[in-house]
């Protein structure tokens, strides 16, 4: 059996509420919910939260809450992998089967049903701990550079100043978007980033939203994408 996990506590600091502010016209967690549902990958979706509104909200929209979430499982230093053992294990202790658990970040508007599915393929295909969708740096990170207070520039890797862009190997980072993992690997407490196989996507498609700003670029690129 394949789980869907959205984590989903009501405590955001920098955006108050960013789970269930509205985004391009709903909830922000309801697209979360949506595209796990319609992917047809999970048996169960279900958000873990310590917040009865967001508990309301995501029930309303098709997920299950079968639990409440710890309160020593939900504060802003809480890694995600707990959460997601803390779901598994609740879920196998009331006789599910669970094989495999998604955990689905709940601020992912440009989430697509077929990356789930590409990623899931490949856990398999590759009998993988975890799988998770990465992006390529749009400039090679080997060339970042510092500002100091005076305005001068450094190269944070001096070695790198006369390297041409094209001849530095390229980096990635994690999308912040979804993971899949075997049930036992979450149970075990695997890091799902070094235990993991990245899966790449266009950086294009990605957007960390942590700020105004950043929720201000995501539905311009959530509407640009719409009507590409």
């Amino acid at each position: 059996m394949n789980i869907a996990v959205i984590p989903a506590r009501g405590g955001s600091k920098r955006i108050p509420r960013k789970n269930i502010r509205p985004f391009a016209g709903k909830p922000m967690l309801a697209w979360a919910v949506d595209t796990a549902i319609r992917s047809s990958l999970f048996a169960h979706v279900i958000v873990s939260t310590d917040d009865e509104e967001i508990a309301s909200l995501a029930r309303a929209h098709g997920a299950e809450t079968p639990f409440v979430r710890p309160a020593n499982l939900a504060d802003d230093h809480t890694p995600t992998v707990p959460v997601i053992a803390h779901a598994v294990d609740f879920c196998r202790r009331a006789g599910w089967d669970v094989e495999y658990a998604c955990c689905i970040y709940p601020a992912t508007p440009l989430l697509k049903a077929t990356d789930l599915l590409a990623a899931y393929e490949l856990l398999r295909e590759r009998q993988a701990d975890f799988v998770y969708p990465v992006t390529e740096y749009p400039h090679p990170i080997q060339r970042a550079m510092r500002r100091t207070d005076t305005g001068q520039m450094q190269f944070i890797d001096p070695g790198a100043e006369l390297t041409r862009t094209q001849d530095l190997e390229k980096s990635y980072h994690d999308c912040g978007q979804f993971y899949w993992g075997r049930a036992s690997a979450w149970l075990e407490g695997k890091r799902m980033h070094t235990a993991g196989i990245g899966m790449p996507i266009p950086h294009w498609r990605v957007v960390d939203i942590d700020s105004e700003d950043d929720w201000h670029r995501a539905e311009l690129m959530f509407r640009a994408l719409a009507t590409a």
